[in-house]
């Protein structure tokens, strides 16, 4: 008689996205861990060169990365098992794909060859609630833009501020996932994390006009920022910031994937006032006089024009 089939649960995999410092990293922590204590079995893969993901959840303890670890078994001729890159704390699981060092190779490669090694890990047959990615969104291109180009992922996640730069990349991702969905595939934005919110409203009028939702708004308070920078992680069950966490991880769990509406580089200026993006600033062309600080003789042509015949 055949043994009933392992009941795995259906895994949400969800990509973050967002501009590099905007603070994804102190969102996927926290969310993972109340997520994880909310019941729910949570991996964290951090996708992001810099390897900083799992910094916060481990205490600023940094934890062997796939591509270094992968390197170091082949030169040994060891296979690499899950005990020697994916680790816990408190019912999350995490893991970092890591990166090549600089000017040594490309960080999109690094992420191709490190899904390539979680495949061979069985990343395909493991049981998990959540699988949260960790991207960075300056850059939508190669391996940053598999989970959206390979629907690799269901949903994708963008976090952001009240400022230009986030908005730009923000909207550079929703752009890569109307790209893929009009070749056929199925990923769409969940929604948008406003970090470090001061109130004066940017984020949440871009959200509104991309037609996604925002799933929480973490404020820009020196609690918070004090706590991040000592790697302490603040959505706990019982402290003063677990509502907001709490909600964000029921918000990102049942919030649906939708088709975003990217706005144009005008539009995106539009949610700012003209004197802080420069929408006043006239282009006055050059001239050859200002490219060689001389002033320029003009001289008839020597072309001979022929008329028409």
């Amino acid at each position: 008689m055949n043994a009933d089939p392992v009941n795995k649960p259906e895994t949400q995999i969800i990509a973050i996205y967002g501009k590099g410092g905007i603070g994804k990293s102190f969102t996927l922590a926290n969310l993972s861990y109340m997520m994880a204590q909310q019941g729910k079995k949570v991996l964290l893969i951090g996708c992001d060169p810099k390897s900083d993901t799992t910094s916060l959840l481990f205490g600023g303890k940094a934890c062997p990365t796939i591509i270094e670890t992968s390197s170091k078994k082949k030169l040994a001729g060891e296979a690499v098992a899950i005990g020697d890159v994916c680790f816990k704390r408190d019912g999350v699981y995490a893991m970092e794909l890591g990166g090549p060092e600089v000017g040594r190779g490309c960080g999109g490669r690094g992420i191709i060859h490190g899904f390539e090694t979680l495949e061979k890990l069985g990343f395909h047959e493991w049981g998990f609630d959540y699988v949260l990615l960790d991207f960075l969104g300056d850059v939508v291109c190669g391996g940053f833009g598999l989970p959206i180009a390979r629907d690799m992922c269901q949903k994708v996640i963008v976090v952001a501020s009240n400022d230009l730069q986030s908005l730009y990349v923000a909207n550079n991702v929703c752009s890569a996932v109307e790209y893929f969905r009009k070749l056929g595939g199925n990923v769409g934005v969940a929604g948008m994390v406003i970090n470090k919110d001061d109130g004066t409203g940017e984020a949440a009028a871009f959200a509104d006009k991309a037609g996604i939702p925002v799933l929480a708004a973490i404020p820009a308070n020196e609690d918070i920022r004090r706590k991040s920078a000592s790697y302490e992680i603040i959505g706990r069950p019982g402290t003063a910031w677990a509502p907001l966490f709490e909600t964000l991880a029921i918000n990102v769990g049942e919030a649906p994937p939708v088709r975003p509406k990217p706005q144009t580089q005008d539009e995106l200026l539009s949610l700012f006032s003209a004197d802080s993006v420069g929408r006043d600033v006239v282009l006055q062309p050059a001239t050859e006089a200002d490219m060689t600080g001389q002033t320029l003789v003009v001289r008839p042509s020597l072309e001979v024009i022929y008329d028409a015949a």
